[in-house]
């Protein structure tokens, strides 16, 4: 009998140790050590707990601390990763945003009972017969002004492409109308203090307006998502603070406009700024062009930039007009920051960002 489970052990642990197989099936995590033998896919222990909400489609063990027989090691050599990835994910739309492991749990779940419960992607077009192009319902806002979550009628129309606010359940018209190809959604359960949390960002007159929203049980459509690249705190100075572009050979600049701390989400190449991470409109904006037209990142500020801060840990964004200068709290946000910058600066820009690119310079 010990002879057959080593055996079963070395065929699984063969089995585990594919390529395929070494990134979780529904978060990309690496060095996954649970799978599904329903299903015939290798996951993170997270995403475990997530198919033990569905039984009936999904039944999981651990590579490590389980007994596996020999029918169930042999369902998982005839799958995989890659196998369930062509069943799946086989018609995912461009714009269905698949979260990974760095995602919340609410996202992910959705995400997972998409594939798996409810196989929306495993056909052309299935995605759009659930939902039938159309989703009505009540989602808690919150106020502009006195901050309180009240109860407001949403109405998104794939079909239109648009989605509709109503101030009132039986309001005849919208108060806001977004174009969905202007609109992102992105879950914030820890900002809004929700589990359900979610921030809509849209553009309205080409500035980025944001609208905080939760759902009582956590069914939002995902197929709007996209996480921003970089959310988070940063010290920043005032318009007299930004300093132009100046020659290496000259004297440095004298910087002394205090430094300011604010809450920034990078989207692409939208960098925006807050007084609060919970405010509706941006206190500004900077567009992050690509390297080959004179954007870049640095590490630091420029030598001899002087002023009053209180975070060490400085970076520049150079521009084809000015430097804005910015300081973070520790080396880690610091080289974070470096790093998402850099992921926008070394692609190319498209002909639709040539026209954002102009409508900064000439508005600023």
């Amino acid at each position: 009998m010990a002879g057959k489970d080593d055996k079963n052990m070395k065929s699984l642990v063969d089995v585990w140790r594919r390529p395929e197989n070494a990134l979780c099936a529904d978060c990309q995590k690496p060095d996954p050590d649970w799978a599904s033998y329903t299903l015939g896919v290798f996951i993170c222990l997270n995403c475990s707990g997530i198919h033990r909400n569905i039984p009936n489609i999904s039944k999981v063990k651990s590579l490590r601390m389980d007994h596996w027989d020999e029918a169930q090691v042999q369902f998982l050599e005839q799958h995989g990763n890659a196998a369930a990835k062509a069943t799946y994910e086989a018609h995912i739309p461009i714009y269905y945003y698949q979260p990974t492991h760095a995602d919340c749990q609410v996202l992910r779940e959705q995400w997972i009972r998409a594939k798996y419960e409810r196989k929306e992607f495993t056909e052309p077009e299935r995605q759009l017969l659930y939902s039938n192009g159309l989703k009505e319902g009540l989602l808690w806002k919150r106020g502009r002004d006195n901050g309180q979550f009240l109860p407001r009628k949403f109405l998104l129309s794939e079909r239109d492409g648009c989605l509709k606010y109503f101030a009132k359940p039986d309001a005849k018209e919208p108060k806001i109308n977004i174009k969905i190809d202007t609109l992102n959604a992105t879950f914030q359960p820890a900002k809004i203090r929700n589990p359900n949390g979610l921030q809509l960002s849209y553009l309205k007159d080409n500035k980025t307006r944001n609208i905080f929203l939760y759902h009582k049980d956590g069914k939002i459509k995902s197929r709007l998502m996209q996480n921003f690249l970089k959310e988070g705190y940063m010290e920043k100075t005032g318009p007299k603070g930004v300093l132009s572009t100046y020659n290496v050979s000259s004297s440095p600049p004298q910087q002394k406009e205090a430094f300011k701390k604010r809450w920034f989400t990078l989207a692409h190449r939208r960098l925006m700024y807050f007084k609060d991470p919970l405010d509706a409109f941006a206190k500004g904006e900077v567009f992050v062009g690509s390297r080959e037209h004179g954007y870049s990142v640095k590490q630091g500020l420029p030598p001899g930039t002087q002023g009053s801060f209180s975070w060490q840990y400085g970076l520049t964004i150079v521009t084809p007009d000015r430097e804005y200068l910015f300081t973070c709290e520790t080396e880690s946000d610091q080289q974070d920051w470096v790093a998402a910058f850099s992921q926008v600066i070394e692609q190319p820009m498209t002909p639709q960002e040539y026209a954002i690119e102009a409508y900064f310079k000439l508005s600023s």
